[in-house]
């Protein structure tokens, strides 16, 4: 049965077709107070059994796949690596309901949202641009043309909704997310040396546990200065290939003409482990279109497992 097949079944069953759009419609403040009341009912209908039975059944509540021992060691080593122009931030666990929707064009289906008119974090980046935007709305305040940079990176476990294909029944994983906010100061400067930072960052990294891949696409022409400094830059690392890749097949929507994907090669075998590019998160929170936002994010499941 499809999802909208189910939705209909449920709304029909709920008292007709207009049920969704009278709850929809209500005030925010209205929604939780009455969202809060049935998951207050339906708690209070379980018992310590039926808890039990819905974490042995819940993926979303299982417990890591990869040793803590592991992961943690995978964390120390990343933040000792990390460039010391970034400031680490402990996110919340939650963002407004909509940043990944709203901001990464991401199907709601696939984020888990909260009867708080919350939802919790699916991705580092996207909680990490919010506070990036927040700050250049103060630099711009204070300076219209202010050109100060914001570099950020966190840790942090998020949840994904969608079903991924192989063997795991959890859907929670590690992230390092890292992104450099800051304004258009032309000729691509802004473009090219942060997007090289971040490439560089996670070369190096990946580096230290094997050969590394970097996979280039270039959507828009006007970018590929971008790119020719990324590989400039790379030229001197003995162990990285860099690719062309302008059929990447994923992602392109989701970023701003220019995007890449980074792999450790152990034995011929490639493993993706971070992703990243220019995107307009930050043109479209402050409405200002001199904004200039890079991200980058690393599995951190993934590299523990090397």
């Amino acid at each position: 049965m499809s999802d909208r097949t189910a939705l209909d079944r449920v709304v029909r069953a709920a008292g007709g077709a207009d049920v969704l759009d009278r709850l929809a419609g209500l005030p925010g403040a209205d929604l939780i107070t009455l969202l809060l009341g049935v998951m207050r009912r339906r708690a209070g209908q379980l018992a310590p059994a039926d808890v039990l039975r819905r974490y042995r059944e819940d993926r979303f509540v299982a417990p890591a796949a990869v040793p803590f021992d592991r992961l943690r060691a995978t964390e120390d080593r990343l933040i000792s690596l990390l460039p010391n122009d970034f400031e680490m931030l402990t996110l919340a666990p939650v963002v407004p309901l909509g940043t990944h929707s709203v901001l990464g064009s991401v199907h709601q289906d696939k984020v888990v949202a909260t009867v708080r008119g919350s939802e919790v974090a699916a991705d580092a980046t996207n909680g990490l641009a919010l506070v990036a935007a927040d700050r250049r709305r103060t630099a711009l305040q204070a300076d219209p043309r202010s050109a100060d940079v914001v570099r950020l990176a966190t840790l942090q476990r998020v949840v994904r909704a969608q079903r991924f294909a192989g063997a795991g029944r959890f859907a929670h994983f590690g992230l390092l997310g890292m992104v450099s906010a800051g304004r258009d100061t032309g000729d691509l400067a802004f473009e090219r040396r942060y997007v090289v930072e971040h490439v560089r960052f996670l070369m190096t990294t990946l580096l230290t546990m094997g050969g590394a891949e970097l996979r280039l696409t270039v959507a828009q022409p006007r970018l590929a200065p971008v790119a020719d400094a990324v590989r400039d830059d790379l030229a001197g690392l003995t162990g990285v290939t860099v690719v062309d890749d302008p059929d990447r097949p994923a992602g392109l929507g989701y970023y701003a003409g220019l995007c890449f994907k980074a792999f450790v090669v152990r034995d011929d075998v490639r493993t993706e482990i971070a992703d990243g590019g220019l995107i307009n998160w930050t043109q479209s929170l402050l409405g200002n279109r001199k904004e200039r936002l890079v991200i980058s994010g690393a599995g951190i499941e993934g590299l523990a497992s090397l």
